[in-house]
C-alpha cells in the first residue's frame, strides 16, 4: 500500500473519530495500543526486537505496553 492510500485512509479515519466524539487522548491511546500489539507480533513477542524496530528502548517500551495494558502492572 503506497504512503498516499495510507494518509489518505488516516484522514478519514480521523474524520470518522472526531465526528464520533472521540477525544485526542482516547485517539493516541488507541492507535498507540494496536501499533505496539502490531510491532510485538512481527517480532513474536520478543521485546528487545520490538523496541529496536521502534527505535526506542525496551524499558521506554515495557513502559508503553504497561500503559495501554499490554503488559500487568507490577505490584
Amino acid at each position: 500500500m503506497s504512503r498516499a492510500n495510507l494518509q489518505t485512509r488516516l484522514q478519514a479515519l480521523v474524520a470518522d473519530m472526531v465526528g464520533g466524539g472521540i477525544r485526542l487522548e482516547e485517539a493516541l491511546r488507541e492507535l498507540e495500543t494496536h501499533f505496539l500489539r502490531q510491532v510485538l507480533q512481527q517480532h513474536n513477542g520478543n521485546q528487545s526486537k520490538a523496541a529496536a524496530a521502534l527505535d526506542i528502548h525496551r524499558n521506554t517500551l515495557r513502559t508503553k505496553m504497561r500503559r495501554c495494558g499490554l503488559l500487568p502492572r507490577p505490584d
